[in-house]
């Protein structure tokens, strides 16, 4: 066979002499419908193995042989699955067309393929660097597997790519807040009731439950945590103190009277901007600030005006409206509409101006607008 040919099947391997490594799938589903057809039919898909004998694809089949005491397979042997990316690649493949993975199993591919994926963009990067050095020494683009020119070229693309390639569409914040609950969950730095509710609300995703429901009632668990934290903080004032543990009650109550937890979640995070704020607050007003001289204002030229549009459109693209709804704290929110007021004040000053040199420019168009 030749060199180039991307695989060959291999008659009669040993069942324990595959290596079946880490696997992001941890359940096999219900197999019994698998042995049935194997049993029958016979092994229609031979099992994926790597030269040295990982699998890459064929989880749940190679298990079904074995529970059928099977001992000795046929496998395909594919060559050009030598690196960790097409490995994840190929895995997601065999899960695309079998069983399909759960939310719990597809965070952990998702987290180790973006990883992956932004490392190899940024060994792309430094090969592209040196040009012909790297077309003799060869590149693994043009290894079966790979990745080719649409790599990512940051980390944010390689999360989006990544999330497409295992759920097939943009599911990356999704993926995100569940990794966070994992990350929670396994985190001995926080206190034990974070970590149960971390877990637990893992428990629901996994048996259907909402991703964002779970997000926003951890995000209020973290938020009354802190009141909690500052409530009994003996470098705090009294005054804070006393704000936190009330605000602290006020979370509770909402929560005991089933309050929705988009709003919860709001509630909670509104109470840590409002004592975080008293906060700063409180240690400006204890330290005097240094004199400075006055600067004087800087009128930019039109160019400017216009560069700094062209650079805001289709900003609106760039944010996820909900995220933003859970995630800004009420003084960025206030300082956000403060700028937006200002702009269409702004814009309206503009506009009657341009009206009025346009009537001076054209007085009877004006009088006609106006008659």
């Amino acid at each position: 066979m030749a060199a180039s040919s991307p695989g060959h099947i291999e008659l009669e391997r040993s069942l324990d002499s595959i290596q079946v490594g880490k696997r992001h799938r941890a359940d096999l589903g219900d197999l019994d419908a698998l042995m049935e057809s194997i049993d029958r039919e016979g092994l229609l898909q031979p099992i994926t193995l790597t030269p040295d004998g990982a699998l890459v694809c064929g989880r749940r089949r190679l298990e079904a042989l074995r529970r059928l005491g099977r001992r000795t397979t046929n496998v395909w042997v594919r060559s050009g699955i030598t690196d960790r990316l097409s490995q994840l690649l190929a895995e997601q493949n065999d899960n695309a067309l079998h069983k399909p993975l759960s939310l719990i199993e597809a965070e952990s591919l998702y987290r180790e393929l973006k990883v992956v994926m932004a490392e190899d963009a940024a060994r792309r990067q430094e090969a592209s660097r040196f040009g012909s050095a790297v077309r003799e020494g060869g590149d693994s683009a043009g290894v079966s597997g790979a990745v080719d020119s649409t790599a990512p070229r940051s980390a944010g693309e390689a999360r989006v790519q990544a999330a497409r390639m295992v759920t097939g569409r943009g599911s990356q914040t999704m993926l995100e807040q569940i990794g966070r609950l994992k990350d929670l969950a396994n985190d001995d730095s926080r206190p034990d009731h974070i970590r149960t509710q971390a877990a637990e609300e893992l428990a629901r995703i996994e048996a259907g439950g909402k991703v964002h429901g779970a997000h926003l009632r951890m995000n209020a668990a973290l938020s009354l945590d802190e009141l909690d934290r500052i409530a009994v903080d003996p470098a705090q004032s009294e005054l804070v103190r006393a704000q936190a543990a009330a605000s602290a009650a006020q979370v509770r109550d909402a929560g005991a009277a089933d309050t929705r937890a988009a709003e919860l979640a709001a509630l909670a995070a509104d109470a840590i901007a409002r004592v975080t704020a008293e906060n700063r607050a409180k240690t400006k007003r204890s330290v005097p600030k240094p004199v400075r001289p006055a600067l004087a204002l800087v009128v930019l030229p039109p160019r400017a005006f216009v560069a700094l549009w062209a650079d805001m459109q289709g900003w609106t693209t760039r944010y996820d409206a909900d995220n933003l709804a859970t995630s800004l704290t009420t003084p960025e929110w206030e300082q956000a509409e403060t700028v937006l007021a200002e702009t269409i004040a702004f814009f309206t000053r503009i506009r009657d101006a341009r009206d009025q040199a346009d009537a001076t420019r054209h007085p009877a168009a004006a009088d006609v607008r106006t008659a």
